[in-house]
Order: structure tokens, then C-alpha cells, then sequence
């Protein structure tokens, strides 16, 4: 896979009175078509980050690449284009007064014509599951609803790039894995490269890479399955554990062994069948 995303040494302040920078000297590669989940307590820059992809904040130092251009003021338009944002609150983003017309809000801005514009728009509510409510009034639907609405605005633009910047922390847990669902899918469909801004450990663990931050610098990286089963480390960041990690570690203070390498949810249910439960 090539490379879609290159951060080389970024940093980047708010207020060059604060004595901690919100980013400090982060670089990393991003292949095209990868889920990769960026997880960190409050204030570890994991936003900041995401802002800095598509020039919504633009560093005092260091470089970054989008697809093939240097971000910079000349291109920062056409860096847009390539990435779409999905933000924490799905209210914040909604203009339009139907569904349809929020989905077409952003072609419009973009001069699509007319003809192309409720081609994909359609197409952009029936890959998300909400056609059926093209013309409800956003506020009526449900968080989950209106996410995936928030998500079709972003999928009509036709982005190579998806960033999820606290997508589903106001969600309940059906409206969460409404959302992932939905992303996974389209995902696959379009090969899509995905960046996951999250608290939600259960999340991040579909991604193909987690990153770590902490107090602005990127220090850790890997596999779920390696991030996740250093589990009193995660802890020591403030960060939740996966389920499984913690059915394992009440487990084993009961006295009984457990596998030292991370199980998804799935792996979980096949040991306890076949190793506790069939004993």
C-alpha cells in the first residue's frame, strides 16, 4: 500500500505562552485504505492532530503530505476535498432542512451539478442505511440516525479520506455500533483510509493500527492486539480497557489462568467454551 497521510516532526501550539505545545515533533505514515485508531487521554492531541490533516490548524513546524501534495496555503482547498471530517455532535453540522438537503449541502458548495448531486446523494443515504428518511427533519432522529446522516454528507464528497474525531462518544451502545457498522462498510466498498479520533476502546480495536498519544507526543503503536494487551499501561493513561482485557484480569484474580495474548470478543467467547467452560 502507498503512503496517503506523512506527518514529519509537527508541532504545534495554541498559545506560545503555554508551556507544553498541544503537539510535539509527531510524524507518522499512513498507508492508503488502513483503519487507523489514534487513542489518548483528554489533551493528549489527539484532535489537534486530526485538524492539522486537512489544514483546519496548520503547525509552527514540520511537514505534512496529503495523497501527493505538501500541505501549504496554495493547496489547502484541494487537501480538503481528499478528506472528510465526522465530528463528536451530529447537530453541529446540520444546515439543511430535510435529510436530502443536508447531504447535498456540501456539493453545493462545491459547484457538483445538480444532475450528479441527487445521483449521489441517493447513493450516499442508501450506503448508510437512511433513505428511507430523506425527508425527515434531522432533529427528529435518533443519535445514532443522525450520525450516519452526518456520515452520508461526508461520503457524497466522495473523500478519499475519513476522520472520525470523537464520532461516537454522544452515542448510546446501539447507536455506536450502528456507526462503526456503517463505516466498515463503506470502507470496504470504497477503500476508504480511515482515522479514528476515539475514547472508545471497543472502537479503536477495529482498527488495522492504534496509535497512542500522550501530552502531545505520539508514544506507542502497533496492532490492537499489541496495544491492548498492555493493559495496566492503557490504565495509566486514563484509557478504558477492552472487555475482554478486563473479563481477564477478574478472571485471574479468581485464581484462574488466563491466555497472556489479547482476545477479541470473539477469541474471549471461544476460550471460555472451550477451556473453562467445558471442564
Amino acid at each position: 500500500m502507498d503512503s496517503i497521510i506523512n506527518l514529519q516532526d509537527i508541532t504545534f501550539t495554541y498559545d506560545i505562552d503555554t508551556p507544553r505545545p498541544a503537539l510535539s515533533e509527531v510524524s507518522l505514515e499512513i498507508k492508503r485504505g488502513e483503519w487507523v485508531a489514534i487513542i489518548g487521554h483528554n489533551g493528549s492531541g489527539k484532535s489537534t492532530l486530526a485538524k492539522t490533516i486537512n489544514g483546519l490548524l496548520l503547525p509552527q513546524s514540520g511537514s505534512i503530505q496529503v495523497g501527493n501534495m505538501d500541505l501549504n496555503e496554495g493547496n489547502i482547498w484541494d487537501i480538503r476535498k481528499m478528506v472528510g471530517m465526522v465530528f463528536q455532535n451530529p447537530d453541529n453540522q446540520f444546515v439543511g432542512s430535510t435529510v436530502e438537503d443536508d447531504v447535498a449541502f456540501g456539493m453545493e458548495n462545491q459547484g457538483i451539478p445538480r444532475e450528479e448531486m441527487l445521483v449521489r446523494v441517493a447513493d450516499a443515504l442508501e450506503q448508510v442505511r437512511m433513505s428511507d428518511f430523506k425527508t425527515r427533519e434531522p432533529a427528529r432522529l435518533s443519535g445514532g440516525q443522525k450520525q450516519r446522516v452526518a456520515i452520508a454528507g461526508v461520503v457524497a464528497l466522495r473523500p478519499d479520506i475519513i476522520i472520525l474525531d470523537e464520532a461516537t462518544s454522544m452515542l448510546d451502545p446501539e447507536g455506536r455500533e450502528e456507526v462503526i457498522a456503517t463505516i466498515k462498510k463503506i470502507k470496504e466498498q470504497s477503500n476508504l483510509t480511515v482515522l479514528s479520533i476515539t475514547h472508545d476502546i471497543d472502537e479503536a480495536a477495529n482498527a488495522n493500527r492504534v496509535l497512542v498519544m500522550k501530552e502531545g507526543r505520539l508514544i506507542d503503536e502497533g496492532t490492537p492486539e499489541k496495544i491492548f494487551s498492555a493493559g495496566p499501561k492503557l490504565v495509566e493513561l486514563g484509557l478504558d480497557l477492552p472487555f475482554p482485557e478486563k473479563l481477564k484480569a477478574a478472571l485471574k484474580a479468581r485464581g484462574i489462568p488466563v491466555p497472556a495474548e489479547y482476545l477479541t470478543e470473539e477469541g474471549m467467547v471461544d476460550w471460555l467454551w472451550t477451556s473453562v467452560l467445558n471442564k
